[in-house]
């Protein structure tokens, strides 16, 4: 089978929502040796576009979004598996930022935030993801400490909606705000929610999320 193909076949099992598919064409890449960079532009990241028109136009629903974002994991953590040291280092070259992911300190979900940091780091970030129910000021702190672009807060719960201004506050006190983007999402929030705490950006989906971090470190850098 031709390179072109195999990520096609790739692309298509991401749109399918087929994780062992997904798996087992990202391991006949690997095996083939094909440009990683390639395979994650034209097969993953496509794919993952994909999916989220079709969500946007409700011929998908959440189910289907997991899934699908399962799938594209599972062929991630192949082809990152086999990547060679060269890559590696090709691919931190290319890096567009580094993003801190989290779900918020009493919240316990964490798919949504799980396929967001995979699907950043399809996209060149470099992803530090700290898990779900995490303290506001350890949040703050790792961010500080890896030097991030990103903090995305993942919410899911009105009652824990509050830790996400927290974060803000913190961040305000300690004057340094102006040194992270802060994106907000979660099936609690809102684009008014993100406005009345401070944020820089929503989305309602992972894949929308990921459109809109690139867009904001880009203007960021621009100045």
């Amino acid at each position: 089978m031709t390179e072109n193909a195999l990520i096609e076949r790739l692309k298509e099992s991401i749109i399918a929502y087929d994780e062992d598919e997904a798996r087992k064409v990202a391991e006949e890449i690997v095996t083939a040796d094909i440009d990683p960079l390639k395979v994650i532009e034209e097969g993953i990241s496509s794919g993952a576009n994909v999916v989220s028109d079709k969500f946007e136009s409700e011929e998908y629903y959440l189910p289907e979004l997991m899934l699908a974002g399962e799938a594209m994991q599972a062929a991630s953590e192949v082809l990152m598996g086999g990547l060679s040291n060269e890559k590696r280092d090709e691919m931190e070259a290319r890096t567009v930022g580094t993003a801190i992911t989290a779900t918020v300190f009493g919240d316990i979900h964490d798919i949504g935030k799980n396929i967001l940091s995979m699907l950043l780091t399809v996209n060149g970030f470099k992803v530090i993801d700290l898990g779900r129910g995490v303290d506001s000021m350890e949040i703050v702190q790792r961010a500080r400490e890896y030097k991030a672009d990103i903090i995305a807060l993942s919410a899911l719960m009105t009652t824990t909606m509050p830790s996400q201004k927290e974060v803000i506050d913190i961040l305000e006190a300690m004057e340094t705000r102006d040194e992270f983007i802060v994106m907000v999402g979660g099936g609690s929030t809102s684009l008014l929610w993100a406005d009345e705490i401070g944020a820089d950006g929503w989305a309602e989906i992972a894949p929308k999320a990921v459109e809109l971090a690139k867009e904001l470190v880009e203007k960021r850098r621009r100045g």
